[in-house]
């Protein structure tokens, strides 16, 4: 029974979040599909509770590729890039902001996480011209599945499957699978994978 008020609930807001749908649509149309998801992200970050969970979840499956029905997206949270795709049992915090990536099954991101689109978004190697005319290179970042995030981190390169990033670690080096990483930079600690022995 409760799986199936969830889904007629979805359905529901699907249908509701389709006005918004139209405005993203329109605002691609004239400023690009990047302004739109960030303009629209700071609107739809603001709605609380559930209504706000089911509310973004529904309008995220309408603009993201691959983006599941069942995604919790905290209040406050932010999407910068319109390369974004969201899978199954994905559980995202308050407050997080989110750049181009891919959020593989099943991951939780505590409250605060900052998952960057790269680490080359900004170049800075001419001390004669303006950061802000130097340009940067974005990359998707991926987020392997059954990973999870603590509040705090901030991600600039990949990461495995099966990883536990400790609260208030700064990722700039890809972290393998099963890998337990902790510190600034951060640095495995230990493994999730039992050792064979």
């Amino acid at each position: 029974m409760k799986s199936l008020i969830k889904s007629t609930l979805r359905m529901l807001f699907m249908l509701l979040a389709l006005p918004c749908w139209l405005g993203f649509t329109l605002q691609s149309a004239l400023m690009g599909k990047d302004q739109a998801t960030t303009s629209w992200s700071q609107l739809l970050s603001l709605l609380p509770g559930l209504l706000g969970v089911y509310y973004r979840g529904a309008f995220y499956r309408l603009i993201f590729r691959e983006t599941s029905q069942d995604t919790v997206i905290g209040f406050g949270t932010l999407f910068s890039q319109h390369r974004t795709h969201i899978s199954s049992g994905v559980y995202i915090g308050p407050q997080c902001n989110i750049g181009m990536c891919r959020i593989q099954p099943n991951c939780l991101l505590g409250s605060g996480v900052h998952i960057m689109s790269g680490k080359g978004q900004h170049n800075f190697s001419d001390p004669d011209t303006p950061l802000k005319d130097q340009g940067g290179q974005f990359t998707q970042v991926v987020v392997g599945e059954d990973t999870w995030i603590g509040n705090g981190a901030l991600v600039m390169a990949n990461i495995g499957k099966k990883c536990v990033v400790a609260a208030g670690s700064v990722v700039i080096s890809e972290v393998p699978d099963y890998a337990i990483v902790g510190g600034n930079p951060a640095k495995v600690l230990g493994s999730r994978k039992a050792s064979d022995s």
